[in-house]
């Protein structure tokens, strides 16, 4: 599965909504803070391959 790219939109409590960006698609998704590296924050890039996100420079 993957790799897929998203973009933090909103940092909300102990939830992130991300919006994928390797495809045009207006969905986004609510992911628990928990499963992304510990310094996400708005607007930061993310790698999700292998049920991983990984920030991306």
């Amino acid at each position: 599965m993957g790799p897929y790219t998203y973009m933090v939109l909103r940092i909300d409590g102990e939830y992130a909504i991300l919006q994928r960006t390797d495809i045009q698609e207006d969905d986004t998704i609510l992911v628990a803070r928990a499963l992304l590296p510990e310094d996400t924050g708005e607007g930061d890039k993310l790698l999700w391959e292998n049920l991983t996100y990984t920030l991306l420079p």
